[in-house]
């Protein structure tokens, strides 16, 4: 007698794409999200909160790697035995918005903004922000993140500020919030402050000339026989130098050349008697300069092809 099989039969080659497809097409069809939600109701809560995205650009990879996470979780939790709500929103604030609406209409700072009029420029940002929200939807249903598209909160709404501004009274009330000195980086292109997630996203790579420039000691005991080394990143500044100065205490070294000497101000190359709190001592004398070279810095004693590198922020 022939059994009937237990199980419906497996093609022998798959479409993944389209299997996929059929998935998301009985979870819609079906609302088994929703349904998942109904069937855990009552049951004790685990809450979730999206850091949604900022809609005024299409979705990348970042996003889909992000979205992935937001929805093993809840899954997780679910299958727990936990109740989680999950409701989506759209992210209308910060400066990169701002940037790009500038970007779009040709601005270069704040002046520009203040010229169009804030309440214009303001108009521009709102319809930014909203301007993708169908890519991100389409994109969360493709991969099978179950969370509320349709009620989505949306930062720029009154409704969400306003329970921002709450949450913080609460904060205060039960005596957690505090007040205290913060270093914020300042972008004097913008006129603003800076967050530190905005401030990551502008740094980048620089190269800045510097030069090092000897300057002959004109008084003293090594008066014509001396000069400091000085290392500076403005060197636009140097036709403007009239003076070197230098703290009395601070530790000095003296290194003689093939050709010269010169006596340098150091935090690096400290005598054994500076690092014991001693004076330093004073440099041995050293050959007396060429005739011919004066006080002024020239290109003969500066390295304009000395260059330093550091990240600075271009926001």
């Amino acid at each position: 007698m022939n059994t009937p099989p237990q199980y419906r039969q497996v093609p022998a080659q798959v479409d993944l794409p389209a299997l996929e497809h059929a998935v998301l097409d009985f979870w819609r069809e079906q609302k088994i999200f929703a349904k998942s939600l109904e069937q855990s109701e009552g049951r004790p809560e685990w809450v979730f909160y999206e850091g949604p995205p900022t809609a005024n650009g299409m979705p990348g990879a970042h996003h889909i790697e992000a979205r992935v996470f937001k929805d093993v979780f809840p899954r997780f939790r679910t299958m727990r035995g936990y109740h989680v709500a999950r409701k989506a929103g759209w992210d209308c604030h910060g400066l990169p918005v701002e940037l790009a609406v500038e970007k779009e209409l040709g601005f270069s700072g704040k002046k520009d903004i203040e010229a169009y009029g804030i309440a214009e420029f303001n108009a521009k940002c709102r319809e930014s922000v909203l301007r993708h929200t169908d890519a991100f939807a389409e994109l969360t249903t493709r991969m099978g993140y179950w969370v509320d598209l349709d009620e989505a909160y949306v930062t720029m709404e009154p409704e969400y500020i306003e329970s921002v501004w709450w949450s913080l009274k609460e904060i205060f009330n039960k005596g957690l919030l505090v007040q205290d000195h913060r270093v914020a980086p300042w972008c004097p292109r913008c006129g603003t402050g800076l967050s530190d997630h905005e401030l990551a996203q502008g740094y980048e790579t620089v190269v800045d000339p510097s030069v090092y420039v000897r300057f002959p000691l004109t008084s003293g005991p090594l008066a014509g026989e001396a000069a400091l080394l000085v290392w500076t990143t403005t060197p636009w500044t140097l036709v403007s130098n009239t003076a070197v100065a230098a703290h009395p205490r601070s530790p000095t070294s003296s290194r003689r050349t093939a050709r010269r000497s010169w006596s340098s101000p150091s935090r690096w190359w400290r005598r054994p008697s500076a690092r014991a709190g001693r004076p330093p001592a004073r440099p041995s004398p050293a050959p007396r300069w060429s005739a011919g070279r004066t006080g002024a810095p020239s290109s003969w004693w500066s390295s304009p092809s000395r260059r330093t590198s550091w990240s600075t922020p271009t926001t």
